[in-house]
């Protein structure tokens, strides 16, 4: 059963390119679109903001679907819009072909996730979403930065509409080699699993959520025009650039996957602390090479690991509800990404470039501050569960 979720895999780093992609391409889209940096950077928002709003109900809704069908379908509806968005002749069409995928994307990864564990078992359930999973790594050391390097060398349409045909092979692809399975709902009730929502350390891990996600994209959407206008990197170099950026992630995603099991909020704390101080002086270092490779070294390196970290650490927060936990992590990231694309945003108009920094910083300093506190309030509730576990 490896194949299919190698298969899935691959589909996922189609499905994630096709979200941040466009943030390596925004200065030349704002250009071309005849529209500011910042409006460019409200399709960030657009796509985020869908995939919050929508994504829990239309995962319940179409879980009974038969997988096989569903994800030829997601892959075959991401070809068509990355085409529209190749073609757009304005901003309109362009918030189009955003939002259309936006709507399939939380169902692929909820659903990737459960195909992925039924096809393997539950004893195994780890390492096969961890599979699925790498799709998220790949498209960010890979396919994101090879896009911007396509955008440099042809322009941004065309890395659409390279995205475009990548999505249709893949499609074809599931097609012909993925299965036919029927996957059924859990069996918990939607209703029951909102319940979870009544446990204040679920609404505290989803602040969290909020406030680290609206803090890592309030600069991680604008950084390819921090690196042309700032650092004056050609558009091959901010390419080559954010691929490194996306590659030290790797070491991320190991550190956050070994820290995560010894201590969810403790983990959380470490890494936005280190994204923070990096944030702080990333622009001061513009117009140094070495120190700002080593700034966005530790930036990346931070950012990767908080993907898993705060993944993982919602889902330990609801265990009895773990596949709607997901749902609400989908959507918590995509609103604090939309968040974080208007902040950034509002900071480029009214302040200026270089502050961007500094403000990404201060709201990743209150997560720090958020999960301390978190620390110290849970950290009695579980030495009291320890002690009567001992008597």
């Amino acid at each position: 059963m490896l194949l299919p979720i190698l298969l899935l895999s691959a589909a996922g780093f189609t499905v994630l390119t096709t979200e941040f992609l466009i943030v390596g391409l925004l200065p030349g889209l704002a250009r071309d679109l005849h529209v500011s940096i910042a409006q460019a950077g409200l399709l960030v928002t657009l796509f985020a903001l869908t995939v919050a709003a929508t994504g829990p109900f239309l995962t319940a809704l179409m879980a009974n679907l038969e997988r096989k069908r569903l994800f030829v379908g997601v892959l075959a509806l991401f070809g068509l819009s990355n085409a529209l968005a190749a073609a757009a002749p304005d901003i309109w069409i362009m918030a189009l072909a955003r939002f259309l995928p936006a709507l399939a994307l939380p169902v692929f990864w909820s659903l990737a996730s459960a195909t992925a564990v039924e096809l393997v078992g539950p004893a195994r359930a780890g390492r096969a979403i961890s599979l699925v999973a790498f799709g998220i790594v790949a498209a960010t050391v890979f396919g994101i930065p090879i896009g911007v390097l396509i955008s440099d060398a042809y322009g941004w349409r065309a890395a659409f509409g390279a995205l475009s045909a990548v999505a249709f092979a893949k499609a074809l692809l599931l097609l012909a080699a993925f299965p036919s399975t029927r996957v059924h709902a859990e069996g918990v009730r939607f209703s029951r699993q909102l319940r979870i929502l009544r446990k204040p350390v679920v609404l505290g891990n989803v602040a969290l959520y909020l406030l680290v996600f609206t803090g890592m994209f309030t600069a991680y959407t604008y950084l390819a025009d921090m690196l042309e206008r700032l650092a004056g990197f050609d558009g091959r170099t901010v390419g080559w650039t954010m691929m490194a950026f996306g590659a030290v992630g790797l070491a991320g995603n190991t550190l956050g996957g070994r820290l995560v099991d010894r201590s969810p909020l403790g983990a959380t704390a470490l890494f936005a602390a280190v994204m923070a101080a990096s944030l702080t002086t990333l622009g001061a270092v513009m117009g140094s090479h070495g120190l700002l490779a080593a700034v966005l070294g530790a930036w990346g390196i931070a950012q990767a690991a908080l993907f898993i970290v705060c993944h993982v650490r919602l889902m330990k927060a609801a265990p009895e509800a773990p596949a709607f936990a997901a749902s609400l992590n989908i959507s918590g990231a995509n609103i604090g990404i939309g968040l974080g694309a208007v902040a950034g945003g509002a900071v480029i108009e009214r302040v200026g470039l270089d502050a961007l920094g500094w403000a990404a910083a201060a709201i990743v300093g209150a997560a720090v501050v958020l999960s301390l506190f978190m620390m110290s309030v849970t950290r009695p509730a579980r030495a009291k569960t320890a002690c009567a576990d001992t008597a």
